[in-house]
């Protein structure tokens, strides 16, 4: 049974067809894919977008989406196992994700790290528990990485410069200020996205402790060693930007300080400088600009960049309704 967990668990292919489908999604709104079926949203945090695309997504295809927010409308859940349950949670993610599995024909799952121990976020406990105990697909809406996201960026930039072949552009994931250490989940999906599509990727960061995770580090050189492109790290800004096709910003906080942001704190502070500014973009190859929202104004990117014809965040944003119809359908066809 095949999951929507990363996109780098997908063969090119599979993503090319996924993309395709969404394409045409948005050509034609309605369709009979998910009739019948269900799909239950599990949101152990805050969601806008997400939410709102999924649940419009399933309805639009036929299909009904059932919304539960666990320690809030639904039982709080324990995923350790062996543990003795005398704690907040009511039950075991053994049981709700067999039981939901005999409910629904597909399940979401949005759970952001802890923020304490990336050893263990890293290990993306909450998101493969589901996996392991359902008996239907399961898609990630955002955990440690976010590769409906991925996809939706992905689709945009296609979009943009009229071609599904972004070999040769020039692509910049650049950091950016945030007044409160963010998750690298969808810088991990950027950097991923960008390099299996062949595109020459810069990593554009302050200082060396911003740099991601070893295993999204591992998967950009395997993928500029299978899609072609170019794979490197930065810390100058101007060059960076020079000649760029595309710059994709977002912050996150620094791995070596988690869990201790007090002390990543001034760092961040002294690299305000890093925002997405005219200046900057005037250096890019007449570049496209995009982020995941929500984009905080005069933080990230200035009113003049995210109101300029060279923003794609909005597009990018609906996408999001397009492609992740696009992987309930394909899962579903797959599932049976």
């Amino acid at each position: 049974m095949k999951h929507f967990l990363n996109t780098q668990d997908w063969s090119r292919a599979e993503l090319d067809a996924v993309l395709a489908d969404a394409a045409a999604f948005k050509q034609s709104k309605l369709g009979d894919q998910l009739k019948g079926r269900s799909i239950a949203l599990l949101f152990f945090n805050p969601s806008m977008r997400t939410r709102t695309s999924f649940e419009l997504g399933a309805f639009q295809l036929g299909g009904h989406a059932v919304v539960l927010q666990p320690g809030k409308d639904a039982w709080p859940i324990e995923f350790d196992m062996g543990t003795v349950m005398d704690g907040e949670p009511e039950e075991h993610v053994a049981e709700v994700a067999r039981v939901l599995a005999r409910y629904v024909d597909l399940i979401g799952v949005r759970a952001f790290p802890k923020f304490v121990d990336w050893s263990v976020d890293r290990e993306d406990r909450v998101l493969k528990a589901f996996a392991k105990y359902s008996t239907v697909p399961v898609i990630n809406m955002e955990t440690i990485t976010h590769p409906c996201q991925e996809l939706a960026h992905a689709m945009a930039l296609q979009e943009h410069f009229g071609t599904t072949d972004l070999r040769g552009k020039k692509y910049v994931l650049t950091w950016t200020y945030h007044p409160k250490p963010l998750n690298t989940a969808v810088a991990n999906s950027a950097l991923t996205i960008a390099t299996r599509l062949g595109m020459d990727v810069t990593l554009l960061c302050p200082t060396p402790d911003y740099v991601l995770d070893e295993r999204y580090m591992g998967w950009a050189e395997q993928n500029v060693a299978e899609s072609g492109g170019s794979f490197r790290v930065s810390h100058d800004i101007d060059a960076a930007y020079t000649g760029a096709d595309v710059v994709y910003a977002k912050s996150w906080g620094a791995l070596p300080f988690f869990g201790r942001w007090q002390d990543e704190k001034p760092i961040r502070d002294a690299n305000r400088h890093f925002i997405v500014d005219e200046r900057k973009m005037a250096l890019t190859n007449n570049g496209v600009f995009s982020h995941c929202l929500p984009l905080r104004r005069g933080i990230k990117a200035t009113d003049g960049v995210m109101d300029s014809p060279a923003c794609i965040a909005v597009d990018e944003a609906e996408n999001r309704l397009h492609v992740q119809k696009a992987v309930m359908a394909t899962l579903l066809a797959q599932h049976g």
